[in-house]
């Protein structure tokens, strides 16, 4: 199957599949952080938008432990920056409908969360075909290797997904009922 009949599929899909109830356990993503003995406290997440795993409540954990949060925004080109961001602070709606922060300390994540349309058991994952992930990841690794959390609902899985070049492998994706590593 071809990436985009990928995002098709799974955009409906996850539009349909009853989403109550399947929250990503905020003991796994401690687990994870854990196994890889992860020191850095900056956090990358994101503010779910079109059915994506709602990772708020994991972000306010983490901040109650003494985690600095960020969410993306959006710049021009396809690109992105993560903005340190505390959930006293308003967020703006951008050009794609998704909030953001309006201004705030530019922050280079050591762990980063992703949303994800589709995943397969390499770690590879179909987003919406923006590239935006892609992109920042690959720049920010001349800086740091973040490390890249996938967040999906286990129906999001595929047997493959097809990659290219520009792909970026995560190093874990959570599930409401696993870690994939």
């Amino acid at each position: 199957m071809k990436k985009s009949q990928i995002r098709k599929k799974f955009l409906k899909l996850r539009k349909s599949k009853s989403q109550k109830g399947n929250i990503i356990n905020f003991k796994n993503i401690i687990k994870v952080l854990k196994k890889r003995g992860i020191k850095g406290k900056v956090i990358g997440g994101y503010y779910p938008y079109n059915n994506e795993i709602d990772c708020i409540q994991i972000l306010k954990k983490l901040e109650k432990k003494s985690y600095i949060i960020s969410l993306p925004k959006i710049k021009s080109n396809f690109q992105m920056d993560f903005i340190q961001w505390s959930f006293k602070e308003p967020l703006v709606i951008n050009k794609y409908g998704i909030p953001e922060p309006s201004m705030g300390k530019l922050k280079f994540p050591d762990i980063l969360l992703i949303p994800l349309l589709s995943f397969d058991t390499n770690l590879n994952r179909v987003g919406y075909g923006g590239g935006f992930y892609d992109r920042y990841i690959q720049k920010v690794k001349k800086r740091k290797k973040p490390l890249l959390i996938g967040l999906a609902f286990l129906f999001q899985k595929v047997k493959k997904i097809p990659v290219n070049k520009y792909d970026m492998k995560l190093d874990f994706i959570v599930t409401e009922k696993n870690i994939i590593e």
